[in-house]
C-alpha cells in the first residue's frame, strides 16, 4: 500500500512538473511584438490559455496580421464569436505585379505543353515549351521549359543552353550536367563561419526572426550589412538567407550547421534533414509559417504533440525551435516515413503533403510507370503543385548535400529508379 500510495505521488509530481513546461504569456507580451505571423501564433497560443479573457481576446484579435483557421476556432471558442476578417495584404510594386503576370502565362504555355505530351502531339508541345521559355523570367522556370526541348528533341545543344545561362541550382541544372557529363555548377556556396553566436540575436526567439526580416523587407535595406550583422554558426540560417538575397539568387547557399545534432545518423539521412531544413526554413530555427508550421524542420503543432506523446515527452511548441530538438523530432519522423517510402523524392512528396496523399498519388495508374518521358512527366503534371515544387527542390538539395557529406552522387540515377517500385516504396 505504501509503495502504491509513493508511486502515485512520484507519477503527480513528474505530471505537475510537465505542466508547468507548457509557457505561458501576458496580453502586454503579446501586444509589444511586431505585427508579423510570428506575432500571430502568440497571439493563437494566448487565445488557448485559460487565464485568457475575452475583452483580452477581442482586443488582441485586432493585432493580427493574417487570419487562419487554428485563430479563428481558438477566438470563437474564447468569445463565442466569429473573428474579424483580418488580413494585412503586403504592397505590392508594379516590378511584382508584373512579374507575375509572367509567370502566370509561362505556367499557361508549359502546361498546355505537358497536357499536349500526354496527348502525344509533341510537335505542338514543342512550340509551347518554347513560348514558356521565352515568357518566363525566372531563371529555374526557364531551365525547365529548355529541359523539356531536350526531351522532346534529344538535341543536347538545350542542355549545354542551360549550363551556359543557368547559374542557379535545380533539378534541370543538375541533370544538365549529368546528362553532359560534365561538373556540377560552381555557384553552390557552403559558408564557414568561426563565431559561434551573436549576443543581440537568439536564433531560438522567433520575434528576434521577425525583427530580422522587418529590417530586410524596408526599400533602402542594405542587405550585406544585415547579413553581416547575423553572421554566426547559430544565426547562420538568418545570414545565408540575407546573403541570397542580397545576390539576388545568383548563388546558392548550402550551409551545414547543427553537425553535432546529427552524430551518428547514416550520411543519407543527415543529407535527407538538410535536404528537408534547406527547403522548409532555410535554416532559420525560429520559422513560423502562416498555418503555424514550426521551427526549422517545419512541423505542425498536432504532429509535434503525437511525435511527443510516442516519445513519452511533454514539451512545449516553442522547444521546437531548438534546432537540436527539431532534429530529433525530424529523425523520428523519417523513421516513419522511410517504413513505406525509400525513395527522397516520394519522403518529400509525404513530408509536406502526407504519406496517405503520396500512397494515392503513385498508385495511381499512369504516374511513374515506365513510358515514354517518365518519370519526368510524372513529375510535372501533378496537380498538388505545392508537392510538385517541393519534391523536386529536396532531391535536388538531397544529391548536394550527399555530395557535401563525402558521398560522391548524381541526380540521374535517382530519377531513373523513380519507375521501379521495388526500390522507391512498399505501396506498389
Amino acid at each position: 500500500m505504501f509503495k502504491t500510495r509513493l508511486w502515485a505521488l512520484v507519477l503527480l509530481f513528474f505530471l505537475g512538473a510537465a505542466s508547468l513546461e507548457a509557457k505561458t504569456f501576458s496580453y502586454s507580451e503579446i501586444h509589444v511584438m511586431p505585427r508579423s505571423v510570428e506575432k500571430d501564433y502568440y497571439i493563437w497560443r494566448f487565445l488557448q490559455q485559460k487565464s485568457t479573457t475575452a475583452s483580452q481576446a477581442r482586443a488582441i484579435i485586432k493585432e493580427v496580421n493574417n487570419s487562419n483557421k487554428k485563430l479563428r476556432i481558438a477566438y470563437k471558442k474564447k468569445t463565442g464569436a466569429n473573428p474579424p476578417n483580418i488580413t494585412h495584404r503586403p504592397y505590392v510594386t508594379e516590378q511584382q505585379k508584373e512579374d507575375w503576370k509572367h509567370q502566370a502565362e509561362g505556367n499557361k504555355l508549359f502546361n498546355e505543353g505537358i497536357r499536349l505530351v500526354e496527348k502525344k502531339k509533341l510537335q505542338r508541345a514543342l512550340i509551347y515549351f518554347h513560348k514558356a521559355y521565352d515568357v518566363y523570367l525566372k531563371r529555374w522556370e526557364k531551365d525547365k521549359s529548355l529541359f523539356w526541348v531536350y526531351l522532346l528533341t534529344k538535341d543536347k545543344k538545350y542542355l549545354y543552353k542551360i549550363k551556359q545561362e543557368s547559374t542557379h541550382i535545380n533539378m534541370y541544372t543538375l541533370l544538365a550536367a549529368d546528362m553532359t557529363h560534365s561538373q556540377y555548377p560552381k555557384s553552390i556556396i557552403t559558408p564557414h563561419i568561426r563565431r559561434k553566436s551573436i549576443y543581440s540575436i537568439d536564433e531560438t526567439n522567433p520575434i528576434h526572426w521577425a525583427k530580422m526580416k522587418i529590417k530586410v523587407k524596408k526599400p533602402n535595406a542594405d542587405l550585406t550589412a544585415l547579413a553581416e550583422d547575423c553572421e554566426s554558426q547559430a544565426t547562420i540560417g538568418m545570414n545565408t538567407y540575407i546573403k541570397a538575397k542580397a545576390c539576388n539568387y545568383r548563388k546558392s547557399y548550402f550551409p551545414m550547421p547543427y553537425r553535432s545534432a546529427m552524430k551518428g545518423y547514416p550520411i543519407e539521412r543527415q543529407a535527407l534533414i538538410y535536404a528537408i531544413a534547406r527547403q522548409e526554413s532555410r535554416f532559420v530555427p525560429a520559422s513560423v509559417s502562416r498555418s503555424f508550421a514550426l521551427g526549422m524542420m517545419q512541423f505542425m503543432p498536432f504532429l509535434i504533440d503525437h511525435i511527443a506523446k510516442q516519445k513519452g515527452r511533454h514539451i512545449d511548441y516553442d522547444d521546437i525551435f531548438k534546432p537540436e530538438v527539431a532534429i530529433e523530432f525530424a529523425n523520428y519522423h523519417l523513421d516513419y516515413l522511410n517504413k513505406y517510402l525509400y525513395h527522397p523524392l516520394f519522403v518529400a512528396y509525404a513530408y509536406n503533403g502526407g504519406i496517405g496523399f503520396t500512397k494515392k498519388l503513385i498508385k495511381k495508374r499512369h504516374y511513374f510507370k515506365p513510358g515514354p518521358f517518365e518519370p519526368y512527366l510524372s513529375m510535372e503534371k501533378m496537380s498538388n503543385v505545392q508537392a510538385r515544387e517541393y519534391g523536386k527542390r529536396v532531391l535536388t538539395n538531397y544529391v548536394i548535400y550527399m555530395n557535401k557529406l563525402g558521398k560522391s552522387t548524381r541526380l540521374l540515377p535517382y530519377i531513373k529508379t523513380l519507375t521501379n517500385p521495388s526500390k522507391t516504396d512498399k505501396f506498389r
